[in-house]
């Protein structure tokens, strides 16, 4: 089942929080994103001891294999130019709003084009919904990575669940938000 491309389905998945247990398992997942993989290793469970994140671990039930991870995150979206503006005119005067962050999204390289990250999304999407009930929470960010290749790019991969770009950057990562509330 390996190297076929056959979409993964949520019920093949198992979904764990982080912890020590998960280090041998950790120690094996391998992507092309070295800088996701440092983080994985060597800040993800302490991060989540401080609390400062908490990352999912995404197993295939059947094997055990750690096949992917996201780390989400409180945050906050500052409010300028036509967004300000936009809020403005529906009587939101605030200079920020609530978000959850995605801050790491990852599937292993093995299992890249198989629907996991489009899983992690709308695992993300549902956490959202949820927490919105709870406290206010208006966007999901994240700081998406871009990469030459269009299949590695994850700009056009969160465009596809309707994030948007909220500042054109000319180094590093593309700032995106997606709004909970779409009019």
């Amino acid at each position: 089942m390996k190297n076929n491309k056959e979409k993964i389905s949520i019920e093949e998945i198992e979904i764990q929080q982080i912890d020590k247990s998960h280090k041998e398992a950790i120690s094996k997942f391998i992507s092309y994103e070295k800088e996701l993989v440092d983080f994985l290793i060597e800040d993800a469970l302490d991060n989540q001891k401080k609390q400062m994140s908490i990352t999912y671990l995404w197993f295939l039930k059947s094997t055990k294999e750690l096949v992917g991870y996201v780390t989400i995150l409180a945050d906050a979206i500052s409010l300028q130019g036509e967004l300000k503006e936009h809020f403005r005119q529906q009587g939101i005067l605030y200079k920020s709003l609530p978000a959850l962050k995605i801050g790491r999204l990852c599937v292993s390289d093995e299992y890249l084009g198989r629907g996991i990250g489009t899983l992690m999304i709308e695992f993300i999407l549902v956490l959202a919904q949820r927490i919105s009930k709870e406290i206010g929470l208006r966007f999901i960010t994240t700081d998406a990575k871009r990469n030459q290749n269009p299949k590695k790019d994850s700009v056009h991969f969160y465009k596809n669940f309707g994030f948007e770009i909220l500042k054109q950057r000319e180094k590093g990562t593309t700032p995106m938000y997606k709004d909970l509330i779409k009019e």
